[in-house]
């Protein structure tokens, strides 16, 4: 049952980042890497769906561990790895449109879901790019 949480969770996610919103709202056109993009107070560009994600995180109970957003380069690639609210869940890996690419760690197992077993091994950590530093009550 938690598998299938997990998995319905994932999907959900993936699609509620998607990169084809428009100013308005009101088109599906894909919009420019410079609208995919906005400047956080302290002055470091992420995208847009990550700001959501954020967003969105901080609209829910403080997650036990909290929530972090790390920025990695994988594979050539720029890619954000995302905590996981609990235990048992994937800790995500997503690219810079938000898109799901793999889960690292992990799951029932904690070894994610098999898809990028060298992630932490050949990714290179970026920065930390989110924590979350509210206070748990």
């Amino acid at each position: 049952m938690k598998l299938l949480l997990l998995y319905f969770l994932t999907v959900l996610f993936a699609f509620s980042c998607s990169n084809k919103i428009s100013p308005d709202n009101s088109s599906t056109a894909p919009v420019t890497i410079a609208e995919s993009v906005i400047q956080p107070s302290n002055d470091v560009s992420i995208p847009i769906c990550l700001q959501q994600k954020i967003d969105s995180i901080k609209s829910q109970p403080v997650w036990n561990p909290p929530a972090e957003i790390h920025e990695y380069e994988y594979n050539g690639r720029k890619m954000f790895a995302l905590s996981a609210p609990c235990c048992d869940f994937f800790n995500t890996v997503v690219d810079e449109n938000c898109n799901y690419v793999c889960a690292p760690s992990g799951g029932f197992t904690g070894r994610g879901d098999g898809k990028c077993t060298d992630f932490f091994k050949v990714g290179k950590h970026i920065r930390l790019v989110w924590k979350d530093e509210r206070e748990r009550k």
